[in-house]
């Protein structure tokens, strides 16, 4: 009985866990943030004459073309965008700002602006753009399907300007656009998440949304604390109501343990230069390092390889208790339409972005080719929420260790009555047996 007893207790303080299924509908919910990205981080522009004159000074090219990048060239634009960064230079001048590709915005049919807008910062794609990402204003608020009276759909037109390209960022991509459909509260990591688009297509994203809801300690180590690294990393984005994240929160300390053993940190990861060291509250905007010192690369190996490293550095980057999910399905047709290329002709030339030389006689090949439609749209709405529940309560420990008491020394006592209460028959039995038996010998006796 003892032994199950303890096993009953014992199982309880190993806090087990299952996961439950349910559905319900929202018939009128959060629409997700929608994210997107020109491919290319830099346009051309604006980016060529600052590059040639800083690899001209540094005695590194002597050329005044401004109309290309040769190969040779290209080995030094890390080189060029670090000293920007690591001296505190802004970089918003050499991206494509959201103007210059936004054709046009509907939500639910009504029209919504560049303004409606975040910019956020990708190492891959440089300045991008959330629609509909939470606000710490109190006066801003997350859309709803159901706002003016639609089915929550987001219709984008975007362009690409392809022509503005810098080949040897780009790499092997001619021309696209990338997107990404998150939680409102999430800072996209775009580069692993988001979706690639071919132009010359009008893509069609319906989504379903799906929660995830962990039980806190001692169930599951999971947290909602953002760590001060995190914080400091936030506050880039000060008017984004960002929330915390498992994933970016372990690439900021996989950074903060390069920055301690290299004094820099991955140049790959240029976005996450705000730091901070465990045990301190001190934030540190540290350096980027050259391309060519292996010490963050070694650094990087070392952290994600060895335990101890790792829960020093990143004791607070648990997973997260909430989470929420889209699981997207895609399809697309040919676009754009006739009808729309002279409305896309006007828009391009207002751009305020340089146009293609052979613009004139061109422009219609330009346009098939740098076209890029996006429509986001809330499939049903049916909530798939995963849950975590305590696979023993305290009530089912109290049942269990009532139920083996009552069970085992019910048991004990009973068997014992039977068995006195057996042997008394048995006795008794035998005993009228016995004196039957003299009461015969003694009368034939007589």
């Amino acid at each position: 009985m003892l032994f199950f007893v303890v096993e009953s207790i014992k199982q309880y303080f190993s806090y087990p866990t299952q996961t439950s299924v349910s559905f319900a509908v929202e018939r009128s919910q959060a629409f997700p943030a929608v994210s997107i990205c020109n491919y290319s981080p830099f346009r051309l522009d604006n980016f060529i004459e600052p590059f040639i004159n800083f690899t001209n000074s540094r005695n590194l090219t002597n050329t005044t073309d401004t109309s290309t990048i040769s190969s040779e060239q290209s080995q030094y634009i890390r080189k060029f965008f670090q000293n920007l960064l690591n001296h505190g230079k802004p970089v918003d001048y050499y991206f494509f700002p959201l103007s210059s590709m936004l054709i046009s915005c509907l939500y639910n049919g009504e029209r919504c602006q560049a303004t409606d807008f975040i910019p956020f910062l990708s190492s891959s794609f440089g300045r991008c753009y959330t629609f509909n990402a939470k606000m710490k204003s109190n006066e801003s608020r997350v859309r709803s399907t159901t706002d003016d009276g639609g089915i929550g759909k987001l219709e984008l037109q975007l362009y690409a300007h392809s022509h503005q390209y810098i080949s040897y960022i780009a790499k092997d991509i001619s021309v696209g656009m990338v997107a990404m459909i998150h939680d409102n509260t999430e800072l996209p990591l775009i580069e692993v998440a988001g979706m690639q688009f071919d132009p010359g297509r009008k893509y069609k994203l319906n989504y379903k949304k799906r929660t995830n809801q962990l039980l806190p300690f001692p169930y599951s180590d999971c947290t909602t604390k953002v760590p001060l690294i995190m914080q400091a990393m936030f506050k880039r984005y000060a008017d984004a109501d960002y929330a915390y994240s498992q994933v970016l929160c372990s690439v900021l300390c996989i950074q903060a343990y390069t920055y301690d053993q290299c004094r820099c940190i991955s140049p790959y990861q240029w976005t996450t230069q705000s730091i901070v060291l465990p045990g301190t509250d001190e934030i540190i905007e540290a350096p980027l390092c050259n391309a060519t010192n292996e010490c963050y690369a070694n650094a990087q190996v070392r952290i994600t390889t060895t335990n101890s490293i790792w829960d020093q550095f990143c004791s607070d980057c648990s997973q997260a208790c909430s989470t929420v999910d889209f699981t997207i399905t895609p399809s697309a047709v040919s676009a754009p339409s006739s009808v729309r290329i002279p409305e896309i002709k006007e828009f391009v030339e207002k751009s305020g972005i340089t146009l293609p030389k052979n613009w004139t006689t061109t422009w219609q090949s330009e346009i098939q080719n740098n076209y890029v439609a996006v429509d986001v749209v809330c499939e049903t709405t049916r909530v798939e929420t995963y849950t975590q529940d305590a696979s023993v309560s305290g009530v089912d420990v109290l049942s269990n260790v009532g139920g083996h008491t009552g069970l085992w020394i019910g048991i004990s006592f009973l068997s014992i009555m039977e068995l006195v209460e057996m042997l008394y028959r048995l006795i008794r039995y035998h005993y009228y047996i016995l004196e039957g038996r003299i009461q015969r010998r003694n009368l034939e006796q007589l």
